[in-house]
């Protein structure tokens, strides 16, 4: 396959006028970062937020003229807007981006660009066929989150329920590899992608649409573009329930989740230490600030038990989640131990909760998935408040 350079994917835009034909969008400074990979090139366009359906036929002559050059595969292309923006043609080109879907920026029922904080001005639209969407987050990484989300679907899903996950971690996307699968997903009609599917369980994740050793550069109004397609054009069916493993953290892309995605309710990951438990805060802090119920609290990583002498061994201290639940007021759901077991089979893409369904680790899973279907519903009988362009070939 030739090799496509960003000047050649640029040069080509070059030839797509601008809004009210006036210049091309790349002279206009219209055009993001041009990211390629895998004979698929990806890139927004701003625009005006109050022009976006009318703007989006310069979006798809975006694409086609980008998908004419030899080498390109597919394109991605995204409107992104900036609500602040004036009408004129380059009114957005210091844009504070909205995250689109359906290919077009929009404002997701009029909540866009709400300042952190501030909670949504009218219910978000749910996900068709979806009963419920729960966030697994943490405030930092490596406290497990990943691992805690699928194992906690897989339970879900033992516990009798219709389950999908979504991997929202576009930077490090790690259900491929602990689902054990691979391939590309596929476009069964217009822009809709089939999802991929492995122990009985429905998963979208960027880890299919890249190799596992591409650095993902991408900068916000990309990673939004791409989360709200992977949530609103994948063909998820029929879920009680849809489990989004959530990037780490608490930047610009969680909160953006936070506050586009209707969730029903947020699951904190944290381990014992002190230093975790500050971090889980402030992911407890930002829910908080979107109107997003917490479900509760996971301890991961709990404690040791020798294999060869039995005795416990309490690594990284122990209680400090069960404790910090207990002064905020949210559900504790359970201790999850350091075990060679879970970190074996999640290597292995064969989680513990499948691969020793019987074993103590999938039994504190399956305990964990109850009380977090317990909460959900208690919180939906309260009246809980209810995703770039990318195409395949």
């Amino acid at each position: 396959m030739t090799d496509v350079s960003k000047e050649q994917v640029l040069e080509r835009l070059r030839t797509v006028r601008g809004p009210d034909m006036d210049g091309n969008i790349v002279d206009m400074g219209l055009v993001s970062d041009v990211f390629i990979s895998d004979g698929k090139a990806y890139f927004s366009i701003t625009v005006p937020a109050e022009r976006a359906r009318e703007l989006d036929p310069m979006r798809a002559a975006a694409e086609r003229v980008v998908k004419e050059i030899p080498g390109i595969k597919a394109a991605m292309v995204a409107l992104t807007a900036d609500k602040r923006a004036a009408s004129g043609p380059a009114a957005a080109r210091a844009p504070t981006p909205q995250p689109p879907g359906r290919g077009a920026a929009h404002d997701h029922a009029g909540h866009a660009h709400a300042a952190p904080g501030q909670p949504p001005q009218r219910a978000k639209s749910g996900i068709p066929g979806v009963g419920a969407i729960i966030a697994v987050a943490s405030g930092k990484g490596g406290v497990g989150k990943s691992t805690t989300s699928v194992n906690l679907a897989l339970a879900l899903k033992a516990n009798g329920l219709r389950v999908g996950i979504l991997d929202a971690d576009i930077y490090g996307p790690s259900m491929p590899r602990l689902l054990k699968i691979s391939g590309r997903p596929q476009q069964i009609e217009g822009r809709i992608i089939k999802p991929m599917e492995n122990y009985g369980i429905k998963v979208m994740s960027m880890g299919f649409l890249v190799d596992e050793e591409v650095a993902m550069i991408w900068r916000g109004p990309m990673i939004q573009s791409a989360l709200m397609q992977m949530l609103r054009e994948v063909a998820w069916g029929e879920l009680d329930v849809l489990v989004v493993d959530m990037p780490p953290g608490t930047g610009d892309a969680q909160l953006t989740m936070a506050q586009q995605v209707p969730l029903a309710g947020a699951v904190i990951v944290s381990t014992p230490q002190d230093l975790a438990l500050i971090d889980a805060r402030k992911g407890l802090n930002m829910f908080s600030k979107v109107e997003v119920p917490v479900l509760g609290i996971v301890e991961n990583m709990s404690y040791f038990i020798a294999p060869d002498t039995g005795n416990r061994y309490d690594i990284f201290g122990h209680g400090g989640a069960r404790k910090e639940a207990e002064r905020i007021g949210v559900p504790f759901l359970g201790e999850v131990p350091l075990t060679m077991d879970i970190r074996e089979t999640s290597d292995a893409g064969t989680p513990v909760v499948v691969s020793n369904p019987e074993g103590a680790a999938a039994k504190t899973y399956r305990a964990i998935a109850t009380r977090v279907w317990q909460e959900l519903e208690t919180v939906q009988g309260k009246g809980a408040r209810g995703a770039p362009a990318i195409v395949f070939e």
